[in-house]
């Protein structure tokens, strides 16, 4: 599902760019982790209330 939140691929390059994030095998991919941290921002939901698309909010 995609939320107004969510970060275009532009804008993920540029963030993995700018962090000089280097690729690497991950059991969640970083832009989903983000995505839920931005949802999470504009939201201001409670970090166990994120929707169940996100991964665990223990992560």
């Amino acid at each position: 599902m995609k939320y107004p939140t969510d970060l275009t691929e532009n804008q993920w390059q540029y963030i993995k760019k700018a962090l000089n994030l280097k690729d690497r095998k991950r059991k969640h991919p970083l832009i989903l982790i983000w995505n839920a941290l931005m949802y999470l921002i504009k939201t201001g939901c409670q970090w166990r209330m994120l929707p169940k698309n996100f991964p665990k909010w223990q992560l």
